[in-house]
Parts: C-alpha cells; structure tokens; sequence
C-alpha cells in the first residue's frame, strides 16, 4: 500500500499499513473491487456508504462466518485505494481506542489473494454470534454509515 493513502484518525494515530483482510461469503477473483453502495450483511434494510476491512485475519475470518447463509466464509487478502478511516461502529464506541484493527472506505478495496487458515468459530460460538446479532436486529441496533 502506498504511504499516501494513510488517512490520520481523530487522535491522529497513524492507522494500520497492512496487510488488510476483508471476510465475507462471495465467491471472489484477484483482481476483483469491493465497493460500497450494497445491502449489509447484518440488516438488509441497510445499503452501506463504506466498504469495511480489518488488519486482523482471524477478526475477518469471525466477520464471514457470522454473515448469514450457506455458502462458505471466504477471507481476502485487499488493498484500500483510497483514504480510510477507524470504524466507528467499534472504534471508542464498543472498545477504547481500536483493538479490532477495524476500518471503513468510500473507495474501493482491491482483491490481492485469499487466506484459508484463520482461527474458525466451533458451532457454539457461531450460536452465540447468531443469537447476539438477531437481539441487535431486534433492538434496531444502529450502524454508524
């Protein structure tokens, strides 16, 4: 990633330089953009303004296997294009500071390779991931877009 597309957050921390991983159940290419403008894959009623990323491949791994449906979780290797910010639906708001490595762009993430080696949920886990994100749809919990 080139140094220029750091973006500085509030505290101006320098953020993250990579690698980044995207986790998700699409069947993607390298080469292949990820961009905004698509129905989250936590509240359908929500058409997202940011494509969301982690510097942390297990973090990625948990974000496509808690993603609703059949098809298999999928982590990508990505490079953001543009700026990027801390992602404020975790960042000082669930966790001081930004311990998940979590971050969002207004601009494309590139598809660079996949990772197939992360720390995978058991059923158990995956059980309570599902059952906390249906009483966050219940509560209408909002996301920060």
């Amino acid at each position: 990633m080139k140094e220029n597309n750091l973006m500085k957050s509030k505290k101006d921390e320098v953020l993250d330089t990579g690698p980044f991983y995207h986790g998700t159940k699409a069947d993607l290419r390298i080469g292949d953009w990820l961009t905004a403008g698509f129905k989250s894959n936590y509240n359908a009623e929500v058409v997202m303004n940011h494509v969301y990323f982690t510097a942390s491949v297990n973090g990625a791994g948990l974000a496509a296997e808690i993603i609703p449906g059949d098809r298999a979780a999928r982590v990508y290797i990505v490079e953001p294009i543009g700026n990027f910010e801390n992602d404020p639906n975790v960042t000082d708001k669930k966790f001081k500071g930004n311990p998940t490595r979590s971050y969002r762009s207004k601009e494309p993430l590139k598809i660079l390779g996949e990772v197939t080696d992360w720390v995978r949920l058991t059923d158990e886990q995956l059980k309570e991931w599902q059952e906390r994100l249906a009483k966050l749809r219940a509560e209408n919990a909002e996301i920060i877009n």
